[in-house]
């Protein structure tokens, strides 16, 4: 009988484990009421900002110490994704991944500084830095939470 309980709790754990699909960062929060980040765009339009939970796909991720994502909205078109109060970061690896986000959407002219930084962070050249001479109209993402689809263990 007990060798039967410890077969059964090892079985209980193993398909655990392969249910898990998906880690979260921040706040804790679900993938309910998320848009497609192909259509925030659109939703936020001219409005300076925008409270929203978005899913897409990760384009890139700092390689310093993960403290933005870039995620495709549009064909061609990418989001930086920061992490509010820098109070959490995502691991480095994560590109290709679907992530669901919260928090607000804001429309932003960013600096060259800023830029080069990004740049920088996300393992550019110098010679691709200094390529960089005009601040650039974005959307950003100021995330309170991720979930991170990570797939079947």
């Amino acid at each position: 009988m007990q060798k039967l309980s410890v077969i059964i709790l090892g079985l209980c754990i193993s398909f655990s484990s392969i249910a898990q699909s998906e880690e979260g960062f921040g706040q804790k929060i679900n993938k309910k009421g998320a848009i497609a980040a192909s259509k925030l765009p659109a939703e936020i339009g001219k409005k300076e900002s925008l409270k929203a939970k978005v899913t897409g796909e990760v384009e890139s991720v700092c390689q310093v110490k993960g403290c933005w994502m870039k995620v495709t909205t549009t064909e061609g078109q990418t989001m930086r994704v920061v992490f509010k109060d820098y109070a959490f970061f995502v691991p480095k690896d994560i590109t290709g991944k679907t992530v669901t986000f919260e928090g607000e959407a804001q429309n932003k002219i960013v600096s060259v500084d800023h830029l080069k930084h990004y740049a920088q962070d996300a393992g550019k050249t110098k010679a691709e830095i200094a390529q960089i001479t005009e601040p650039s109209h974005e959307i950003t993402f100021v995330a309170t939470g991720v979930i991170v689809e990570i797939g079947r263990a």
